[in-house]
This record gives structure tokens, sequence and C-alpha cells, in this order.
């Protein structure tokens, strides 16, 4: 388990594996590496990050995961995988459930409503980028992307 400050002051736990706070995951982030490079989206006030959001009533996360994804990138998913979990200690707190998975089509033609839509970024440029969000600042960002690096294929 890693602790840390997020960069607004909240207590955070990353888990990797099942949620050991037994607090419900109804948000979502959505970690891929693809052909080299990191999937993401430019959110209008944010900047950069990983697709994510809110599961809606009745939906399940992982359907959560796929919806959010193309929403925000226009890129359509398959067989999303949960490998982490982020408690957020705020008031109240709350569980964000991060998942990988397969790209399996990009409509670039896609109407996005919350976002600027997709970016892909290497290493080097997600390293580098001076506009991204603060959550993807935070030190549980690196070791997502580590853990996608080793543990998930790149398509």
């Amino acid at each position: 388990m890693l602790k840390f400050e997020d960069l607004q002051g909240a207590d955070v736990e990353l888990t990797f594996g099942p949620n050991q706070h037994q607090i419900e995951s109804r948000h979502v982030l959505v970690v891929i590496k693809y052909e080299g490079r990191w999937l993401l989206t430019k959110h209008r006030i944010r900047g950069f990050e990983f697709p994510g959001g809110k599961a809606e009533p009745g939906e399940s996360i992982e359907q959560a995961a796929i919806r959010e994804t193309f929403e925000e990138t226009g890129v359509t998913i398959e067989n999303v995988r949960s490998f982490a979990e982020y408690v957020v200690f705020t008031a109240p707190p709350f569980c964000k459930a991060v998942f990988t998975g397969d790209i399996v089509g990009i409509d670039h033609h896609h109407k996005l409503l919350e976002t600027e839509g997709l970016i892909w970024m290497t290493d080097a440029e997600l390293d580098a980028c001076s506009n991204l969000s603060f959550h993807m600042k935070d030190r549980g960002m690196g070791e997502l992307r580590k853990w996608v690096e080793a543990n998930a294929s790149e398509g």
C-alpha cells in the first residue's frame, strides 16, 4: 500500500488488488499504454489526464470504465481489468477503481462532450508535460504506470 497526500491536501491510499477499506468504488480511472504511448484526454479545465469518471446509476464499474473511455477519447476498449484502487480521504471518502484494457477501435470523429479528446503521449512527453491535471501529478500515477508497463500487453 502506498500512502501519500494529493496536491489538494487529501490523504490517499493506493492499493494493488482488492479494496482493503470496503468502500464501494463508483469512480473509475483507465490507464492504457498502446503502441508505446499512453492514452490520455484533455479536460477543458484540469489539463491532460487519464480517462475516467463516475459510474451512472445501474451501471457496473467495468461498464463505467468502458463508457468513460469512449466518451472522453472516442476509443473503444474491452477486456477491462481492475488492478488497483485509490481511496481518497475527503468528507466523505471515496474509492476510485483503476482499470486497464485492450483497445479495439478508435473513432476519430466521435462527438466529445466532456473533454477536448484523445491525446497520445510517450513516457518522455508525459514526464515533461507542463499541463497535467493535478490528479496526474501525485505519487500514485507513477506507480500505476509502472504496474501497466510490467503487467499489461500494449496492443
